[in-house]
């Protein structure tokens, strides 16, 4: 059962730190960690309206790929200017963009010109030799605290790590053709087994690592850039093997896939995904009404104008949001794309709300 909402709740704790697409919140006096908040939101029974703050995102430059996309968040301080960019865990070498605030593989001629060279070009990556104590003893006790729910963010899924290889047309024909399909199959079963070794060092070397966002694009901001067929065929089997190892071991799943992919969802779901957060150009209402109750989704509220807006009208506009997707039957957490509105008021009002919502 969840405990009804108490107003001593409200008394303020501490605060967040900042982070990307996050700012900093305060943090109540709530009825559960964090982390019991976020495990349970992830098994479908929430307490509250999850915002992302109670979530640690854990990106170690351990990983290769972290380094090379400009994304590393843990204990020891990254300077993107001078440390992003460079060999992925292929040796693929890409490109730090600050103007973008993004990687791109270094453009040229493709690493593969076709899928059936995979056997004979690719270097595997030798992951024993990274340095998991040296990551573990930096990390655990310090960035990685016990109340927190901690994120580890993994980069670069199955279609990405094709397009890192042979660019986004190599990578889609390759997909698409038939001649090439069972090479593409056979790359994915061995690249899942070293997806699968990689969580599984996570797992032993930090053991505060509560759930796995994992990361591979499937569509643009118009459509999907595949058929929901295709995708069952060719890339949820090898997901499939990744969530069931990840929840065998007792951790959360979360998908991020940007572009309007509505057409998608059920594979997402059957791909085992605890929770996805949509891009905003999908139809939230749609994806909420048709498989709210199947996963978990990253819900957008309604824009109002924050510079003008007044306090009541922006608590006004968090009960709506949580009325609408604070339901116990179908719990949502609030889209990562979304935080803008987390003024201190919207915020206080969302918490309130839902949870009076979430404990009926």
């Amino acid at each position: 059962m969840i405990p009804k909402f108490d107003p001593k709740e409200l008394n303020v704790v501490g605060e967040t730190v900042a982070y990307v697409y996050m700012p900093s919140i305060k943090i109540y006096d709530y009825p559960v960690t964090e982390k019991e908040a976020i495990t349970s939101m992830f098994k479908g029974k929430a307490y509250w309206q999850m915002v992302g703050a109670e979530r640690c995102p854990f990106v170690p430059r351990l990983l290769p790929d972290n380094t090379v996309r400009g994304l590393v968040f843990e204990h020891q301080p990254f300077d993107v200017l001078t440390e992003a960019g460079g060999k992925d865990m292929f040796g693929i070498e890409w490109e730090y963009i600050a103007q973008v605030g993004g990687s791109t593989v270094r453009p040229g001629v493709p690493f593969l010109e076709d899928i059936s060279q995979w056997r004979e070009k690719i270097v595997w990556p030798d992951i024993d030799s990274w340095d998991w104590e040296g990551s573990a003893k930096i990390n655990n006790d310090t960035y990685l605290a016990s109340d927190k729910f901690n994120l580890a963010w993994f980069q670069t899924g199955w279609f990405e790590r094709l397009i890192a290889l042979m660019d986004f047309e190599g990578a889609l024909m390759a997909i698409f053709d038939e001649d090439s399909k069972e090479e593409v199959k056979a790359f994915f079963e061995k690249l899942t087994d070293l997806y699968i070794r990689i969580f599984d060092k996570y797992i032993t070397y930090f053991p505060k690592v509560d759930g796995f966002f994992v990361h591979d694009d499937w569509g643009s901001q118009k459509e999907t850039f595949f058929s929901p067929e295709l995708v069952a065929e060719m890339i949820v089997p090898y997901m499939k093997r990744v969530t069931d190892f990840l929840h065998v071991k007792g951790k959360c799943c979360e998908l991020h896939s940007c572009g309007q992919i509505l057409k998608q969802v059920p594979n997402i779901i059957a791909a085992g995904w605890d929770a996805w957060n949509p891009q905003l150009i999908n139809d939230m209402d749609a994806i909420y009404d048709l498989y709210g109750d199947k996963i978990v989704l990253g819900i957008a509220p309604e824009p109002f104008d924050i510079e003008s807006a007044t306090e009541e009208e922006q608590r006004a506009a968090a009960r709506a949001y949580a009325d609408k997707y604070c339901r116990p039957d179908k719990p949502t957490y609030l889209n990562m794309y979304s935080t803008a509105f987390l003024t201190p008021a919207y915020r206080e009002e969302l918490y309130i709300r839902s949870r009076e919502n979430y404990s009926k």
